[in-house]
């Protein structure tokens, strides 16, 4: 009879476990760009404080996605050689100091240096949860908890752009970021005491293998280039936005990104359940068109308000959700052993647009100039969609001469 309880409670603990995982590969994500969702949210507490422009403001997102883009490559290997564990406790390490140390800045120099810091968590974190789904999660259950853990990069926003934003109206900026630094140290030890083992860093080294993107690889790169340009420009400035143009307070402005942030979560778990084989490669165009109306609905918000606050739940639906899919995609995809370098290589894209966009929006904010730099991040998720939807027909194609 012990024997039949103990084999009845084994599906049950397994269950507990897998959630506990999902948890924790979610809180990952979100800790991984933190710092630049706060920045964003408490950019215009932080512009006064530290004497930034709305340039600065941008080249903060240059410098740390400028960063992740250049070490996404190795950080891919690293990940497929010393393991999953090592690397998380690792990435809520870094994500940490580079919170107090952003929390500590007295001016530009400080702050950007944190930032870049800040970038080794993001060249990390899609890698490695990726190849922690791989190793404690069955297949038919990948899918579902990439979206949930994908979505941990919305939940960051959120949390930056409303309990956190709000704790800053009472203790200051640099209490709110120096509250994140302290739960992210927290989540490392959970890392540490809930993720399984690593195998020996030397058995789970990697075949050698290119650091240049070829096939699915590339075009999925190059997909995330233009979207994250756009993305990166929305999450840096529509704070700024409502606070410049449509007349709100700090804490209303930065409830846009927390709305953004809820909108991403919720997108990204609903497409990424739907998104299987066969059906993910046009979600993607799909998505990116959405998103060209999304932007639309943000520069409408200069005639009428409440059209912003739908933009940005648009912008959560359509333009965030089509990372979570491209993760999707490299996963059904990818050679045994490459998961983690194949995330990264396309992560890669995705944040050297996280670099490029900001700054070129920022330059046309700073003459106020919102109008032109919306019609810019449409232009970018156009051509997102046209990469996405140029691919899908070629993959299409070569799949059918292969059968043939």
């Amino acid at each position: 009879m012990a024997e039949r309880k103990t084999a009845a409670t084994a599906p049950g603990a397994r269950d507990r476990e897998s959630r506990t995982v999902t948890a924790l590969l979610t809180c990952a994500m979100a800790f991984s760009m933190m710092q630049l969702f706060l920045i964003g949210a408490l950019g215009p507490r932080m512009v006064g404080a530290l004497d930034l422009s709305p340039a600065v403001l941008g080249l903060t997102a240059t410098v740390g996605f400028g960063t992740a883009a250049v070490l996404s490559p190795s950080g891919g290997r690293m990940v497929d050689r010393i393991g999953p564990r090592r690397t998380l406790v690792f990435l809520f390490l870094v994500s940490a100091l580079a919170l107090a140390l952003i929390g500590a800045a007295p001016g530009a120099g400080l702050l950007l240096g944190a930032v870049a810091l800040g970038g080794i968590p993001q060249a990390l974190a899609n890698p490695a949860t990726n190849k922690a789904i791989l190793a404690t999660v069955r297949p038919d259950r990948r899918g579902a908890v990439t979206g949930l853990k994908q979505s941990g990069v919305q939940l960051g926003a959120f949390a930056a752009g409303l309990p956190l934003a709000a704790l800053a109206g009472g203790v200051g900026w640099r209490g709110a970021v120096w509250t994140a630094a302290g739960v992210a140290l927290l989540a490392g030890v959970w890392a540490f005491r809930a993720l399984p083992a690593d195998p020996p860093a030397a058995s789970a080294a990697p075949a050698p293998a290119s650091y240049v993107p070829r096939g699915m690889v590339a075009w999925l790169a190059g997909f995330s280039l233009f979207l994250g340009a756009g993305i990166a420009s929305v999450n840096t400035y529509l704070a700024l936005y409502g606070v410049d143009r449509l007349g709100m307070g700090p804490t209303l402005a930065g409830g846009l990104v927390a709305v953004l942030g809820v909108a991403g979560v919720l997108g990204r778990i609903g497409w990424s359940k739907v998104a299987g084989p066969g059906r993910a490669e046009w979600l993607l165009g799909l998505l990116a068109c959405g998103a060209v109306g999304a932007v639309a609905l943000l520069a409408g918000g200069a005639l009428a308000v409440p059209l912003v606050w739908a933009g940005a739940v648009a912008i959560g639906v359509f333009a965030v959700s089509g990372n979570a899919v491209s993760m999707v995609l490299v996963m059904q995809r990818a050679v045994p052993g490459r998961a983690g370098t194949d995330s990264a290589l396309v992560a890669a894209g995705f944040f050297a647009g996280f670099a490029v966009g900001p700054p070129l929006f920022g330059l046309l904010a700073g003459d106020g100039r919102y109008g032109a730099g919306w019609s810019l991040v449409a232009a970018e998720f156009a051509v997102a969609g046209a990469v996405a939807f140029l691919w899908c027909v070629r993959d299409r194609r070569a799949r059918a001469g292969r059968a043939a």
